[in-house]
């Protein structure tokens, strides 16, 4: 981390805690959302603020009664608001208590007994579940099993297996998880209502991949390799958190590691940092997981909202807020990922930070990817909703456009693929490409420091990106 530079001050803990005492205040109301508010004028985001700032019980029989307490609780909006949901929905009480039964049946199934529960710093609740009883092993093919031990490490890759302090909000609290347990962040009522989609509720939404200008309002900046057989992947993210301008667009950083078509039968293993109102209620970034066999349609999920995954650390927890973040000028906080294919089991681990094993998808749950990936991109994505007409200023990254350079910038550094025979190798023909460049755009290189990088990001909305 000193080859950087400016990444070395996150590990003092006092910074920590003036880093989270200054995210809480921003935290607090949603918050008070002031910013946005300035940004965003449509009775659409006027209606998303309303119903977010002011909750209400989703089973209420009488529609009059409905519009009575939400007028009430909301007067400012309510007229707005009112206008949207008529044009949109009509509230059916039937309906209303079908979704709550299925909110209910859905929060029995994802959050498991735990042993010993954590109240994390920034309002999320950590549940210590037993290894064998976390989601993973309602999967038929898992059932009565337990986590797999480690698998053999990539060749050249040496990791030291120390987490380095805090990297997790939740675990300022001085509190862990006892070993044979994993750390889950508990999902909540409020979570899946806040859901476009209760029964998708954890997946991203149907879409295709390909990364052009026709990708249904996701935008990129990524840096990717293809043409060949990869067994895995390897990249250090600095971490932001970006402004995302309303709950339901999003702001990430992840790799993807990829193979089938871009039609139906794609499949993907995902992980990287979030920032995504609509999952989590705020603005923090979160470290994430996802996966996918049929080009986010029917399968896969978010962290450990489905049985999938099968996490075996108990000091990481998938889906909770990273800390400290980079900051414009300032230190820069980065994290290390690599995903690779175990040689002898076929299923594909997860490494965050110098050596801890996060946990691992098994095999089985994928067509393609049994085998091998044909592709593996590493980058930003939003989500562009077009409010107002106009194009989002969710920020992808810093913020900040690449030509900034270090500690104004995001960057991945060190890119590195995993080869047939388990040697992770650097890349020979890495490709940028920014689908809309006047609004977050890429800028790649290579040195004897950072390998093969890149820099990327940027404002969205701007004078050249109407």
């Amino acid at each position: 981390m000193d080859l950087l530079g400016g990444v070395s001050s996150w590990r003092k803990s006092t910074s920590k805690w003036h880093h989270f005492e200054h995210r809480r205040r921003q935290h607090q109301c949603a918050q008070t959302q002031t910013e946005i508010a300035k940004e965003t004028t449509a009775q659409g985001n006027l209606s998303n603020m309303a119903s977010s700032w002011c909750r209400i019980s989703p089973i209420i029989p009488i529609f009059v009664w409905f519009l009575l307490v939400f007028s009430l609780v909301c007067p400012v909006h309510s007229l707005e608001t009112i206008e949207d949901r008529a044009s949109n929905q009509t509230f059916r009480p039937n309906e209303e208590l079908k979704k709550v039964k299925i909110i209910a049946a859905r929060l029995s199934k994802i959050n498991k007994p735990a042993v010993k529960t954590i109240q994390s710093p920034d309002g999320d609740i950590i549940d210590c579940v037993v290894s064998h009883l976390q989601p993973a092993f309602d999967h038929p093919q898992l059932k009565g099993q337990k986590p797999l031990d480690p698998p053999d490490r990539p060749k050249g890759h040496s990791p030291s297996g120390m987490l380095e302090e805090n990297v997790q909000l939740w675990s300022l609290s001085g509190e862990s998880c006892p070993e044979g347990t994993v750390p889950i962040r508990r999902t909540t009522e409020e979570d899946m209502l806040r859901a476009s989609s209760v029964r998708r509720f954890g997946r991203k939404p149907r879409r295709h991949v390909r990364r052009d200008s026709s990708s249904n309002g996701h935008e990129h900046a990524v840096g990717y390799v293809s043409g060949d057989q990869y067994y895995g992947a390897k990249a250090s993210i600095n971490v932001w958190a970006p402004r995302v301008a309303n709950q339901y667009e999003f702001s990430l950083s992840q790799m993807w590691v990829i193979s089938g078509s871009f039609g139906d039968d794609l499949n993907t293993i995902e992980a990287g940092w979030q920032v995504s109102p609509e999952l989590y209620g705020d603005n923090y970034p979160r470290f994430f997981t996802y996966w996918t066999t049929d080009a986010y349609q029917a399968t896969g999920c978010y962290n450990l909202l489905c049985s999938g995954f099968v996490q075996t650390n108990n000091r990481i927890a998938i889906g909770a807020a990273i800390s400290p973040t980079s900051s414009y000028n300032g230190g820069q906080f980065d994290i290390s990922l690599l995903v690779w294919k175990d040689p002898k089991h076929g299923n594909w681990w997860l490494e965050f930070g110098s050596g801890i094993l996060v946990g691992y998808w098994p095999s089985f749950l994928f067509t393609h990817l049994q085998s091998h990936a044909s592709m593996v991109q590493f980058g930003g994505e939003t989500v562009n909703s077009r409010p107002s007409g106009f194009h989002t200023s969710t920020q992808m990254g810093s913020g900040h456009f690449a030509g900034e350079g270090f500690g104004k910038a995001s960057y991945f550094r060190n890119l590195q693929v995993v080869d047939w025979d388990n040697n992770l190798i650097p890349l020979s023909n890495l490709r940028v490409l920014a689908d809309h460049p006047n609004c977050y755009d890429i800028q790649g290189g290579i040195n004897s420091v950072w390998g093969n990088y890149f820099y990327y990001g940027g404002p969205g909305r701007n004078v050249r990106c109407p």
